[in-house]
């Protein structure tokens, strides 16, 4: 398969101080891979930064040529602002503005298939709802089905399974598997490692730069976490400032 994402010597900065050093490596098209680490690793940098949302400091992001437009990106819940008046089968049509463009109006093509997909994740007679009224687990739902609609090739998840209830995590990961055996590329932001071993085939293993990255089962070993952890152990607020022209470790 080829790849759908290159990272080439990606460095993403705060400051000037790296948050991603130095990173290269691939996901192959239609991979399905979790992101790891410790508490301030990176992982949510380095989603940004294939997204489009954080630009690099040196490096670049390879799409594969896929357009910023056929990837499908689900943030952290705290990013997510539902304060907005807005109903649940609006938000979840708004995964059709890549087809359609922000100014054309939805066809009723486009509006059987915001049925379909809130019926796919579970809140079908949710329509006329308000999201703020929403539990943690129902809004989940209709940010997936959101993606369902966007139909992308790439789907990037933030955490997605976080501070959520056990049976939506189980629909939803039937989701992810859906996509996966659909052949679109999937990475996700997760902490539970038991998770990642039992559903997720390929996994980067991120301390701010790659401890390993290839087959879950290698991994996950227990040398490649005590790595990750001794890093995250010796990070300083005073570091050195990251030279991004410089080679990586």
């Amino acid at each position: 398969m080829s790849a759908a994402i290159t990272l080439e010597n990606l460095t993403v900065t705060y400051e000037r101080r790296a948050a991603v050093h130095h990173l290269s490596g691939c996901f192959a098209g239609g991979s399905l891979t979790a992101v790891v680490g410790p508490n301030g690793a990176g992982k949510s940098t380095l989603i940004k930064a294939i997204v489009g949302v954080m630009k690099p400091a040196h490096g670049r992001v390879r799409l594969g040529g896929l357009s910023a437009r056929a990837i499908g990106y689900l943030p952290q819940a705290a990013e997510i602002d539902r304060s907005f008046p807005i109903s649940v089968a609006d938000t979840v049509a708004m995964g059709a503005w890549r087809h359609i463009g922000a100014w054309r109006a939805l066809t009723r093509d486009h509006a059987q298939c915001t049925r379909q997909a809130l019926i796919a994740v579970g809140l079908e007679g949710f329509e006329e709802r308000s999201v703020g009224s929403l539990s943690s687990g129902q809004m989940q739902r209709v940010l997936f089905a959101r993606l369902l609609v966007q139909d992308a090739q790439l789907i990037v998840l933030d955490e997605p399974f976080t501070a959520i209830d056990a049976r939506t995590t189980q629909d939803l990961l039937r989701l992810v598997r859906t996509w996966h055996g659909q052949g679109r590329t999937v990475i996700a932001v997760l902490h539970d490692l038991e998770q990642v071993r039992e559903h997720f085939p390929n996994t980067l293993l991120l301390a701010r730069e790659s401890i390993a990255w290839g087959a879950t089962a290698e991994v996950l070993c227990s040398a490649n976490l005590r790595q990750a952890r001794n890093m995250a152990e010796c990070w300083s607020a005073d570091s050195p400032l990251c030279q991004a022209g410089g080679e990586g470790r």
